[in-house]
C-alpha cells in the first residue's frame, strides 16, 4: 500500500498508535524492546510533518464552522490537541521502560537469591551469574532509553515551539503542566 502524498496526506486521519500489551517476555528480550520504542518514538520524528498536518486540519474545521479561515483561537486549539498527543506519547513511553527497567530487576533479584551461598564453581551457578550480568546489561541498555527520551522530548518541544510560539499548556491541567516544566527543567 502506497503512503498517501501531498494534500492528500494532509486531510487524512491520523493513523491512530497501536495499542501494545507489553509482557515480561517482550521486556526480556531487548530487540523486541528496542523495536517498540522505535515504533513509539516515529511521532516524535515526524513532529514536524504531523504539526502541519494537525495545523491544516484544525484550518479546515474552522473554515467550514465559521465560513472563513484564521480565527485566533485556532492555533491555540491545535496546538493544545498536538500538545495533549504528544505528552500521551511520552508518558506511554516512560511507563515501558520503567515497567520494563522493573521487570528485569525482578529477574536480576532472583538470580542473586539462587547464587547466595551456592558454590560459584558449579556449571548450573556459572550459568545462572552469566543470565544475570546479561540482565544487567539488558537493564542499563534500558535505562539509557530514559535519557534518550529526555533528548527527543526536548528535540520535539523545540519543534513544537517553533509553530507554536506563544503556546503554555494551561495551569489547570496538571499532567500537560508536568510535562511541560521537566522538559524546561532539562535545558
Amino acid at each position: 500500500m502506497q503512503p498517501e502524498l501531498g494534500s492528500k496526506a494532509i486531510h487524512a486521519p491520523s493513523t491512530p498508535p497501536q495499542l501494545v500489551r507489553v509482557s515480561e517476555s517482550l521486556c526480556q528480550n531487548l530487540s523486541q524492546f528496542k523495536d517498540l520504542m522505535k515504533e513509539y518514538r516515529k511521532l516524535d520524528d515526524s513532529v514536524t510533518m504531523r504539526m502541519n498536518r494537525n495545523l491544516a486540519q484544525f484550518r479546515d474545521i474552522d473554515r467550514h464552522r465559521s465560513g472563513r479561515s484564521g480565527s485566533p483561537q485556532l492555533q491555540d486549539e491545535a496546538c493544545l490537541h498536538f500538545w495533549k498527543e504528544l505528552v500521551a506519547n511520552w508518558e506511554n513511553r516512560t511507563e515501558i521502560v520503567k515497567y520494563c527497567v522493573g521487570v528485569v530487576d525482578v529477574s536480576m533479584e532472583a538470580k542473586r537469591q539462587a547464587l547466595v551461598g551456592q558454590d560459584p564453581k558449579l556449571d548450573e551457578n556459572r550459568r545462572t551469574a552469566s543470565s544475570l550480568y546479561t540482565d544487567e546489561v539488558k537493564r542499563n541498555q534500558m535505562r539509557n532509553e530514559l535519557t534518550v527520551e529526555a533528548i527527543i522530548r526536548q528535540r520535539s518541544l523545540d519543534a513544537f515551539k517553533s509553530r507554536c510560539k506563544f503556546f503554555e499548556p494551561p495551569i489547570s491541567d496538571t499532567r500537560s503542566r508536568h510535562w511541560w516544566d521537566s522538559v524546561h527543567a532539562d535545558r
